[in-house]
């Protein structure tokens, strides 16, 4: 269906909803028609910037191989640090006592003059 030219025909702007020649208007970027002395292009801002993401997958990941782990779980270690005592002791706190040992490492002397 053919339009007419619109030589004589006046239009309204959607902005300022003032009268205008309607071979003058023109369509903003959000739909509106405005007069030419009216139209504001579209912000850079506004346009929608496609951002990669970062990569977090690896491609073709491998898993780790697991070796065996020896634990050594040796009775004689949870008894006793003294040679005449191998007995396991019938409380926890006391087993608990004979599993610390106490060091010297060395001396510390503080003199204030």
């Amino acid at each position: 269906m053919p339009y007419a030219r619109g030589k004589y025909a006046k239009a309204i702007s959607d902005r300022s909803g003032m009268e205008f020649p309607y071979k003058e208007m023109v369509k903003e970027w959000n739909g509106s028609f405005v007069h030419k002395s009216e139209y504001e292009a579209k912000h850079p801002q506004i346009r929608r910037r496609h951002h990669q993401s970062d990569a977090v997958a690896l491609a073709n990941p491998r898993p780790l191989k697991s070796s065996p782990t020896d634990v050594n779980l040796d009775p004689a270690l949870f008894a006793s640090f003294d040679t005449d005592s191998q007995s396991v002791p019938d409380s926890a706190d006391e087993q608990n006592k004979r599993r610390q040992m106490n060091m010297k490492v060395g001396e510390v002397t503080v003199s204030i003059s």
